[in-house]
């Protein structure tokens, strides 16, 4: 009788025998020789043997030897047909995170490019930092920014993430969920970032099904079933399309494909659509020789089937951001159904497929501008370092990557007919900004078709714009409430933050002489021991430097004017031993914004409003109209600043009976107070609540939101 530790050893075993002829070194192996010299295949299998070596020992959640799932990584990569460097650098992915290996050894070992690509790829350590959520945007910014020295990083990240995803259910349920939100959120678009078609089809279906599995299951056996009904509609238009074609004298490949889930389910919740309203479920691909007949075969798929006239993109003449061309059509099929229909040559259906791994597989593949997959990637990675160079918290960066990352696009026009391709929502600063640094840095008006428009005007397909300059115009810090582009909102930051000293103490003084009139104190009357008292007070150490401060923002004038006051003149002794929450609002009034709830650790502003003193808000608050320099500034939260703020959760968790206590629970242990809840409104299996709630900063938030983010129930929180 075997006892039931045996059994789990026999298990095991099995288990393991079955992955090693699947992703052992003699499967990668087997995969290399169809493209790989035999010195290259020696390399690999070396780095195979050193990574069994490091990863001695170690087991996988499943139950398997760890070095399977390095070896993994790299089938995938050889299977997208990657140089040896890339799969070398796969197989060691995690030695430098995961064992005692150091860096200098594999570079020592397998060179310093593999070295670099290891070092990308692995993540900070979790010690430095006080949550998940910012060992998270760490990690990803120090990818992002390996990726711009070489862009291989990210597709091994990638090969590294879709093998975790498709061995997911080895791990607990939270965490399950957790991995499938941050594919569909950051790596799936990353994918499609790049023209990585397989791979980004592979992580959404995947992290859908790990995310929503309910959802998941249902989808599937509709798009089953109907698939079995529709077998023969697909088969009767194949053969009809390639007929035509044929006769035309265009050799053509015609495939009908059904869409992946997680594409269904996504157009279903945009739309609000239900399942049987989508008839779009297949599409057609028509892959041919040349450029010209994939305009030939447009017209002859026109005149098979009728075609949907507001439904048609030329990608072809005008690539999308990631190197992806086609021609797309809709076309009203047999029965009614609509019919998507994409027509591209053999050498835009690689790069469809691989997007910057075509750069290594095939030695062309430049679109019509001239511009490969890899280049435009490089494009857009140097917007991500331009991003960095204004983001200086992680977790900012990575919100601002999830946006840049593959925003839906517009083409405008010059007024010389060049076009220019911006994302969705784009203004006329942002459009000048793409043009040049200098005529973003001077418009201050627009022309769109030809009718003056406001700068913060969207965008719209097929529009020209023409941008109006003012030789002495500066960038207005609103303009950073409606830009869309990384290019744009990094060169308003760099102008704002490099104003001219000069320049900025002119101003400053104005401000000030401006404020202390207004108080009845004109500069003149100013004695010398009053003016270093001030200066000592505020922390200056003179004038200029003062004048300084109040024309680059970081001092607001009526506030320092303040300082300049005899006791007599104002109650401003009264206030000066009391502690104060923000620097520099000694004496007046102070607010804090309802619209975003700032709590100390939070960047803020300050907004001088007539009848209310100083209302603080975080920065970036949509809320706020800016009304120029001396209205909107920079402010610092005090280091003494203490007592309890408000602040609003979104919770969405799953509904059961019971979860409202659990949260309130949570949130009572971490010594907060609930101020205010909105009952959950329910989406499905989920419930959304809203929860106001009293902490004392930053990190007392932070406590507060891990605390909940770790039951089981919930599914995401976050601050609104």
């Amino acid at each position: 009788m075997v006892d039931l530790p045996g059994l789990n050893r026999l298990s095991t075993a099995i288990r393991t025998q079955r992955v090693s002829r699947a992703y052992g070194i003699d499967a990668l192996t087997k995969v290399l020789k169809a493209y790989l010299n035999d010195n290259q295949i020696e390399e690999v299998q070396r780095a195979a043997e050193f990574a069994e070596q490091a990863h001695q020992g170690q087991f996988r959640k499943s139950g398997e030897p760890y070095v399977f799932h390095p070896l993994a990584v790299a089938r995938i990569l050889a299977e997208m047909r990657m140089d040896p460097t890339t799969l070398i650098s796969a197989i060691l992915h995690d030695v430098v995170e995961d064992t005692p290996t150091a860096l200098d050894e594999v570079a020592a070992r397998f060179g310093p490019d593999v070295a670099t690509l290891v070092d990308g790829v692995s993540k900070l350590s979790k010690a430095q930092f006080q949550s998940r959520e910012e060992v998270q945007a760490a990690s990803f910014r120090k990818l992002l920014l390996a990726m711009t020295e070489d862009i291989r990083v990210i597709l091994v990240k990638l090969a590294d993430r879709l093998h975790n995803m498709r061995t997911l259910d080895s791990v607990p349920a939270a965490k399950r969920k957790r991995v499938a939100r941050e594919t569909l959120e950051i790596y799936a678009p990353i994918a499609h970032r790049l023209g990585i078609h397989t791979l980004r089809v592979e992580l959404e279906d995947l992290g859908f099904r790990y995310l929503y599995p309910n959802r998941y299951r249902v989808l599937k056996r509709a798009v089953e079933q109907v698939s079995g009904e529709r077998r023969d509609l697909v088969r009767e238009i194949e053969e009809r399309v390639q007929k035509a074609l044929k006769d035309e004298g265009i050799h053509a490949r015609v495939a009908g494909r059904q869409k992946n889930l997680y594409s269904i389910y996504r157009k279903m919740r945009s739309k609000h659509r239900r399942f049987l309203q989508v008839l779009d479920l297949f599409g057609f691909r028509v892959v041919v020789n040349k450029v010209d007949d994939s305009y030939r075969a447009l017209g002859i798929v026109h005149h098979v089937y009728r075609p949907i006239s507001d439904q048609f993109n030329d990608f072809i003449a005008n690539p999308k951001s990631n190197g992806y061309q086609s021609l797309h059509t809709t076309l009203v099929g047999p029965k009614g159904v609509k019919i998507e229909v994409q027509i591209r040559t053999v050498d835009m259906h690689r790069i469809a497929e691989s997007g910057v791994a075509a750069h290594w597989q095939y030695k062309q593949g430049a679109d019509a501008a001239g511009r490969s997959p890899h280049k435009r990637a490089n494009e857009w990675l140097g917007n991500v370092l331009e991003m960095e160079s204004t983001e200086v918290d992680a977790q900012d960066f990575l919100e601002t990557v999830k946006i840049d990352l593959f925003p839906d696009e517009v083409y405008v026009f010059t007024p010389k007919g060049d076009i220019r391709r911006l994302p969705k929502k784009s203004t006329p600063v942002d459009f000048a900004y793409a043009i040049h640094t200098d005529l973003g840095n001077s418009c201050v008006a627009a022309r769109v078709d030809h009718h003056l428009a406001p700068l913060s005007t969207p965008l719209a397909n097929g529009q020209t714009v023409e941008i109006i300059i003012a030789r002495h115009a500066v960038p207005n810090p609103a303009w950073l409430n409606f830009v869309r582009t990384a290019k744009a909102r990094s060169a308003i930051r760099h102008h704002l933050k490099n104003q001219r000293v000069d320049q900025a103490e002119r101003l400053g003084q104005r401000l000030l002489n401006k404020s202390l009139r207004e108080l009845g104190v004109p500069v003149r009357r100013l004695s010398r021991d009053r003016m270093d008292k001030a200066l000592a007070d505020m922390g200056e150490a003179s004038m200029e430097q003062l004048y300084i401060s109040i024309g680059l923002g970081q001092r607001l004038a009526p506030l320092a004017a303040r300082h300049f006051l005899e006791e007599s003149d104002d109650a401003h002794s009264r206030h000066r031993q009391v502690s104060i929450a923000v620097e520099g609002t000694e004496g007046l009034v102070v607010e804090y914004g309802r619209c975003c709830y700032p709590i100390p650790g939070d960047p803020i502003v300050g907004h001088v409003s007539k009848g209310r003193g100083v209302v603080i808000h975080r920065l970036g608050c949509s809320q706020i109209t800016r009304g120029g320099g001396q209205e909107w500034i920079d402010m610092r939260w005090s280091r003494r600043v203490r007592g309890d703020f408000p602040v609003e959760l979104r919770v969405q968790a799953e509904t059961r009976r019971g979860v409202l206590a659990l949260l309130a629970t949570q949130i009572a242990d971490c010594g907060s107070n609930i101020e205010h809840v909105v009952l959950p409104e329910k989406e499905d299996e989920v419930a959304v609540t809203r929860f106001r709630i009293s902490v004392t900063d930053r990190k007392h938030l932070a406590e507060v939101m891990r605390r909940i983010r770790r039951q089981d129930v919930v599914q995401k929180v976050n601050r609104i």
